[in-house]
């Protein structure tokens, strides 16, 4: 019975190592399980191994050996480890990616062009202890000021969290970050954080921000928000140290799009009711695993439940009935000239949104605006593989 126990948990070790290196394309609730059991094998690897590797030496210890399915099991687990070994040290390919967007983008001389701090990850050696430690923490350089009321509306209290150096610094650039979660779920709490924890760390000040949440928010309230947040830096963040002309924004998945959305339709007061004459414009933009597109003529969503998503619960009208509204709150739809700085960054391994339409929004953007427009596939990346600190978020975040 335990060899067979054995090979029972090999053959699940062994489809996880698979999905991390073949995971279902975007499209359908298979692409969704592929996703979690992508994203958590693939930026845990180093993990999984040590786990699996301590419950196959405890049935060994039990006998597990004794009879041929343990060692069927035995050898396929030393199979699947070794793939997700590979797997997990091929994150090493996100630095050259970063660089040759770097690169293509800024020219060979960017590195006389851009500030040192951004570039050091590529000269340094990676800091294993947070990747040990598999889960985001606050940084021992940093402080968090907590729960700042920035807005009420309707009767909610939007409020963010501020990140920033201990020496408490003045006249600091100032990084907005915007969570994802399907328009739907999520909070300031739970994403970005090992990139607010490297920048702050590094004199930037870090601003996490609430929006409200669908099904009871409908399009633009989040977008509507996301620019309240920016109000908030522009007239209260000098009292954190934040020089209000300089403001980046980033986020990743619904964040993503949200704060590409922002950056392109500064000023819009479509989207600064009571508020129009802020400026809400941006120093650049780095979204994460974005939606870009929801009108997806050329079917680069390839994702029902997501149309579904926006139409029953975000949106609340279907594309067909209200296709100028979806263009509207699709970034690649509204690219223009004056765009600021964007770099771009996507997992070409992505199962909950096709990295083809990070490529189109590049392609894009890169078309008609002035400004610096980068694009990083990262290979082999999942969607919000930056959330945990992995190998390839240390050689992601800037």
């Amino acid at each position: 019975m335990v060899s067979w126990t054995l090979l029972f948990l090999s053959l699940i070790g062994a489809a996880l190592a698979y999905n991390v290196w073949y995971p279902r394309p975007p499209g359908g609730k298979r692409a969704v399980v592929s996703f979690f059991a992508g994203w958590l094998t693939g930026e845990w690897a180093l993990h999984q191994i040590a786990l699996q590797m301590m419950v196959t030496a405890a049935l060994v210890w039990m006998g597990a050996l004794d009879s041929w399915p343990g060692w069927l099991g035995l050898a396929i687990s030393i199979g699947a480890w070794a793939g997700l070994w590979r797997s997990y040290w091929s994150g090493r390919s996100a630095a050259t990616s970063m660089e040759n967007a770097l690169t293509e983008g800024l020219g060979e001389d960017y590195r006389h062009q851009v500030h040192p701090d951004w570039l050091a990850k590529f000269a340094q050696q990676v800091d294993w202890r947070p990747i040990a430690a598999a889960l985001p923490r606050l940084h021992p350089e940093v402080e968090r000021h907590r729960d700042i009321t920035f807005s009420r509306i309707g009767g909610i209290n939007l409020k963010l969290d501020v990140y920033r150096h201990r020496s408490r610094p003045q006249g600091c650039p100032a990084l907005l970050q915007i969570h994802g979660g399907g328009w739907c779920i999520g909070s300031k709490n739970e994403q970005g954080l090992p990139l607010m924890m490297h920048m702050a760390a590094r004199g930037w000040v870090c601003v996490s921000a609430d929006y409200r949440l669908s099904p009871r928010a409908t399009f633009p309230d989040h977008i509507v928000d996301v620019k309240r947040a920016i109000e908030w830096i522009r007239t209260c963040g000098a009292e954190y140290g934040i020089d209000p002309n300089f403001v980046v924004i980033t986020g990743g998945s619904a964040g993503g799009h949200l704060s590409a959305l922002a950056a392109l339709t500064a000023n819009d007061p479509e989207y600064q009711p009571g508020f129009e004459e802020v400026d809400t414009s941006v120093s650049g933009c780095v979204p994460f695993y974005g939606v870009y597109d929801f009108v997806d003529r050329e079917q680069r969503l390839r994702s029902r439940e997501l149309q579904r998503l926006l139409a029953k619960r975000v949106m609340k009208v279907s594309p067909h009935a209200a296709p100028e509204f979806y263009e509207k709150a699709s970034p690649v739809f509204r690219a223009h000239p004056e765009a600021p700085p964007f770099l771009i960054v996507h997992g070409s391994h992505d199962s909950l949104v096709s990295v083809e339409q990070a490529r189109q929004f590049a392609g894009a953007l890169r078309s008609v605006s002035k400004s610096p427009v980068l694009y990083a596939e990262i290979p082999g990346a999942q969607h919000a593989f930056e959330i945990f600190p992995s190998l390839r978020t240390e050689l992601v975040i800037p």
